[in-house]
């Protein structure tokens, strides 16, 4: 379990990391959402124990980040938006190198970066010039790398970064699986539809302040105190509008596109309950679904737009 308590980062008069808290278990992919400047880089520097914080700390499986740094860095896996890459040696001997820093045995070496590079897809590539790989594979092996000694919590600090379509749909499957393998993943980015996938949780930090965390469904629901039912009728919309304002939970209908947005305070059930007496009625219906609020709505209702 990572267990951030009241963290903090002041820099003179600036406070980049203003008092945040969350907790997160094995298996959970956090989303950690907010744009250029409000302090993401900076919380997860601290939690990688590269940046000591101002107040407040973190603990991992109970190890205090601030306290027992050289207990906490075994257990996890770092990966910075910029990182350096050496020249002159191949996939497999960078690999070799972090093993041997992380201290792994030399006889076990082999066996594991066999199965990192496996995971990662680099197989084919455990022979080339880290130079000549492509921004991709370069991303995936600098994510190996924060693999070799099998870390419980992964801290990825904007990892599609500068990555063509199909290298980001490879990282974010990448990511996915490490999360069904229990690992924690702690994944920053400003590109939402980056996060939108496989995120089971996020948190929204603006100016350094954690704005809201938890889990994507219970912040959708807070902020959707109504649903929104799209309703695609066959034929003339009005005979369907004039029904529906006779409905109870019906809160409002907009025509849009050829479509009604019904504004309904019911659960599922109710759902069913409308969409069985709009049929018996003999309205035909075409289209019958529920309009959730995506990450793009979710962040643009939390921030103002401001930035430290």
């Amino acid at each position: 379990m990572l267990d951030v308590q009241g963290l903090r980062k002041e820099y003179g008069e600036l406070v980049a990391v203003r008092d945040i808290h969350f907790q997160l278990h094995p298996g959970d992919v956090f989303g950690f959402i907010g744009p250029n400047g409000a302090g993401k880089t900076t919380t997860i520097k601290m939690l990688a124990t590269l940046l000591e914080p101002t107040a407040g700390t973190a603990t991992l499986n109970g190890i205090d980040i601030v306290r027992y740094p050289e207990e906490v860095r075994p257990l996890l896996g770092y990966m910075p938006d910029f990182f350096g890459l050496y020249e002159g040696i191949t996939v497999t001997e960078y690999l070799e190198f972090f093993a041997a820093a992380y201290r792994i045995p030399k006889a076990q070496r082999a066996a594991i970066i066999e199965n990192v590079l496996e995971l990662t897809d680099l197989t084919v590539k455990k022979d080339a010039y880290v130079e000549t790989l492509s921004r991709g594979m370069q991303q995936r092996l600098c994510l190996a790398k924060s693999l070799v000694h099998d870390p419980i919590l992964l801290l990825l600090d904007e990892p599609a970064s500068g990555l063509d379509p199909r290298a980001r749909i490879e990282i974010k499957e990448l990511i996915r699986e490490l999360g069904a393998m229990g690992k924690i993943v702690l994944v920053s980015s400003h590109i939402l539809p980056e996060l939108a996938d496989f995120c089971n949780k996020i948190g929204i930090i603006e100016k350094g302040e954690l704005l809201v965390w938890g889990a994507v469904d219970e912040i959708v629901a807070q902020l959707q105190a109504n649903r929104v039912l799209e309703i695609r009728p066959l034929g003339e919309p009005e005979p369907l509008i004039q029904r529906l304002e006779q409905e109870a939970h019906v809160h409002g209908v907009e025509t849009r596109n050829g479509s009604l947005y019904v504004h309904f305070a019911g659960g599922l059930e109710e759902q069913a309950d409308l969409l069985t007496a709009l049929i018996r009625d003999g309205f035909r219906i075409a289209a019958f679904r529920e309009e959730s609020l995506d990450l793009e709505d979710v962040f643009m209702q939390i921030t103002k737009g401001e930035v430290s």
